[in-house]
């Protein structure tokens, strides 16, 4: 079994494992993974992990690969979780806490907002801008599969339950790495009760 020293890569690894991926499937997935750290460039990082969602889209169904990149999701305790309870804490109806979640821009980015059919939309830059930059692959120009992103999704996805009280399944809608730098990350989230 590969030994891998980026934190990503443990994490994405682990969840495989989790996610019940077969060890070979895993194992094709992670290629390459234990010669990489935290110190490798940032291209080489990029290249790498878009070759690996690759193999992803190619070896696992598509409701396996959302469970697993949303176990990769970070930055899911400390002040964003503290923040995402006091909303939820706080009660109030579904607005009133969509409204308190779209003013935690610390957690959930430029926007959280009710859409007419009942979604949640969840905007983490403004759509005026020319030019958009992943925050977790510091490679410009890169573009991967949107599969690379449903670890925001998960982190977003995360919060809002606690903030609003409901389970909910997302979907990213765009994002800066998948569109080579031309759309926001934006995330929309249906109540499943």
């Amino acid at each position: 079994m590969a030994e891998y020293r980026d934190g990503r890569i443990k994490r994405l690894a682990a969840a495989l494992k989790r996610e019940g991926v077969a060890p070979d499937v895993s194992e094709q997935i992670l290629d390459g993974g234990e010669a990489l750290t935290a110190h490798t460039a940032p291209d080489a990082m990029a290249a790498w992990f878009a070759t690996a969602m690759e193999r992803m889209d190619s070896l696992i169904e598509a409701n396996q690969r959302v469970a697993v990149r949303e176990r990769c999701a970070c930055c899911l305790g400390g002040k964003r979780l503290q923040l995402s309870k006091a909303i939820g804490q706080a009660g109030g109806t579904l607005e009133e806490r969509v409204a308190a979640a779209d003013a935690t821009p610390f957690v959930f980015g430029h926007s959280v907002a009710m859409q007419p059919d009942g979604r949640i939309r969840v905007e983490f830059q403004p759509s005026q801008w020319e030019e958009y930059r992943c925050s977790c692959i510091r490679a410009p120009g890169a573009s991967m599969s949107v599969t690379y992103c449903q670890c925001c999704q998960g982190h977003v996805k995360r919060h809002l339950q606690f903030a609003l009280g409901r389970h909910l399944r997302g979907w990213v809608r765009s994002s800066a790495l998948s569109s080579g730098g031309k759309s926001p990350c934006s995330f929309d989230f249906e109540i499943l009760d």
